[in-house]
């Protein structure tokens, strides 16, 4: 088992009660970057260390971060990034599959103007966030298009189902594909997906949904995975 020890590239916090939510917010960015490595064992007291805090709200964090199944406590360690396999990996999407595409498609036709043009701008702020390369507010914003986007259709249970399978299948490989441009062609389909809307068109909402689902799946993949 590998323990990393090797610095992170971190900001220094101010040692506040808000600290655990800056922390974690911070923690995900260097999960999704690719920078907290599956496998390695991360200390609170190293981490705090590099932020600039006390461990305490860097403990809360990576609890809060093991409660979404990102990580894992290490006893007397500290905590280690969860590895996903490539079935791991298949299952998430197979099972988001099976829940958005026919919801919307079953969306189309329905859903109003105001509606779709509320989304609007999250899904332009994707895209502002693939170009700059802003991974954390990428991710953000996806998660707040996609659930938004669901809890349209009336069903608090499906979104908290959906919102917990994104939270466990975090997005690999971001700044590689940010780098080559990659992304961008990604978040542009979420604008694509409300043009489908508008149209009222349920067949062709369903086919920009299951396109965009096989492309998320493709940036979890790995360089042998890619195409």
């Amino acid at each position: 088992m590998d323990t990393g020890h090797g610095a992170l590239a971190l900001p220094s916090f101010d040692d506040r009660p808000i600290l655990r939510d800056r922390v974690a917010r911070e923690l995900r960015a260097a999960l999704i970057a690719g920078e907290m490595r599956p496998g390695v064992v991360y200390s609170a007291p190293a981490l705090a260390a590099q932020f600039g805090v006390s461990p305490t709200p860097v403990r809360e964090a990576m609890l809060d971060l093991a409660n979404e199944g990102l990580v894992e406590a290490v006893r007397n360690k500290g905590f280690r990034v969860t590895e996903l396999s490539d079935r791991e990996l298949d299952e998430f999407t197979e099972v988001r599959a099976l829940i958005e595409v026919p919801v919307v498609a079953r969306l189309a036709g329905v859903v109003t103007p105001a509606q779709t043009a509320a989304l609007r701008p999250v899904a332009e702020e994707i895209v502002a966030a693939a170009e700059a390369g802003d991974l954390i507010r990428y991710v953000e914003a996806d998660r707040r298009f996609h659930l938004s986007l669901l809890a349209l259709a009336g069903n608090e249970h499906l979104v908290r189902v959906v919102g917990d399978l994104r939270k466990r299948s975090r997005l690999y490989g971001l700044s590689r594909l940010a780098r080559g441009g990659r992304l961008a062609a990604s978040a542009a389909e979420h604008l694509e997906l409300l043009d489908a809307l508008d149209s009222g068109d349920p067949a062709a909402a369903e086919q920009v949904m299951a396109r965009h689902i096989g492309h998320v799946r493709n940036l979890w993949a790995g360089p042998e995975r890619e195409g």
